[in-house]
């Protein structure tokens, strides 16, 4: 039998290697993708058109950088898609908080440490062992490579789809046989041609749950989200006035959604993240939303430091907050805790406070 080309062999040997790496840094999953994302290109710039991407600017200000990865990165080749778990050991139940109204749910992946540096610095540690093993591996020289991790234009479900670690599900997020969706995803951009992989079979079937579910109805058809409806848009993305016909529909969530994803099948295989930086700091998984209302802004700045909850700012926090004290049961407690802000210095507070009370006939 002859010998494969000595590249192929020498390239193959590489990934082997990048996959060890990987998992020594706590990754969960590798795969890696060619660049072709023109099936992609064509819905997000239909979803861009049709203005589903609220006012979240950036999204449309790269233009077709987001699906041609080599105009982000000229000379890009394969794409390394990296998956890590994310679900805090010990958090309390996220259907249990949510059924307490009193209570502050705050999306899982957000209860710990920022995930955005977690991440970067994991990926920027195997961009390196990788640029100093092209040559020795492939006897490639002027290695390029870029890592990102929801911090730049990128498909990253996508890239991570075509990769395959796992297959786009009803609400738009990855989906895995072994980790439903509680993960982070993360890629480094290369210019080596490296042995691609193939997508996986999609296992969502007739499943509507996730659909079903949603509070605001975001999830307007199968593999389509109406981002100005959703939750985690509105107490994240959105920097103003949320809309008053939602805020009744927001509940108790303060930060993010997860309700499409506490309610797939698929999750229950999720498993918690062994990662330090991703457990539950001050008792966020489970704290009252009066004790949360009462932080001032120095007291918001020192607890949230580190966490992707901080760069939403003290007063869109308040502005969340007095929403979910808005649904909350009625109590002389949650009153004096709204009329506490009444005269808020922030305009925008005092708009949501003022619909609270009046929630409570107050």
């Amino acid at each position: 039998m002859q010998n494969k080309n000595p590249q192929q062999v020498n390239y193959a040997t590489l990934v082997t290697q990048i996959r060890a790496w990987a998992h020594e840094l706590g990754f969960q999953a590798v795969g890696i993708s060619d660049t072709d994302l023109s099936a992609a290109e064509n819905g997000l710039l239909k979803w861009l058109a049709l203005g589903l991407h609220g006012e979240m600017d950036y999204m449309a200000k790269h233009g077709i950088k987001r699906s041609r990865p080599a105009e982000l990165l000229p000379g890009t080749l394969r794409v390394i898609s990296l998956r890590m778990n994310c679900a805090p050991p010990d958090a309390r139940d996220g259907w249990q908080v949510l059924a307490e109204g009193d209570r502050a749910f705050i999306s899982r992946y957000a209860l710990g440490r920022d995930y955005h540096k977690v991440m970067r610095n994991r990926l920027a540690k195997l961009a390196e062992k990788i640029r100093a093993a092209a040559v020795k591996f492939t006897g490639a020289a002027g290695f390029e490579g870029r890592v990102f991790t929801d911090s730049a234009p990128v498909l990253e479900v996508e890239l991570a789809r075509k990769a395959g670690l796992g297959w786009r599900g009803k609400h738009t997020l990855l989906l895995s046989r072994e980790h439903g969706s509680q993960f982070f995803l993360g890629e480094i951009y290369v210019n080596l041609p490296l042995p691609v992989e193939g997508p996986q079979q999609e296992h969502c079937g007739t499943c509507t749950r996730c659909i079903d579910i949603c509070p605001t109805r975001a999830i307007i058809a199968p593999y389509s989200v109406d981002a100005r409806r959703c939750i985690s848009y509105l107490t994240i993305e959105l920097k103003g006035s949320i809309p008053v016909e939602f805020r009744p529909l927001i509940g108790n969530r303060i930060y993010g959604c997860d309700d499409c994803q506490l309610v797939c099948p698929w999750n229950g295989f999720a498993r918690t993240s062994t990662e330090p930086d991703f457990a539950v700091r001050h008792g966020l998984d489970d704290v009252g939303l009066i004790e949360l209302f009462a932080w001032d802004e120095a007291e918001f700045n020192s607890k949230l430091a580190g966490s992707a909850i901080y760069r939403i700012g003290h007063e869109q926090w308040l502005r969340n907050i007095a929403v979910a004290l808005g649904n909350a049961p009625r109590s002389a407690a949650i009153i004096a805790a709204l009329q506490s802000h009444f005269e808020h210095p922030s305009g925008l507070v005092r708009e949501h406070v003022k619909w609270a009370l009046k929630r409570h006939a107050v």
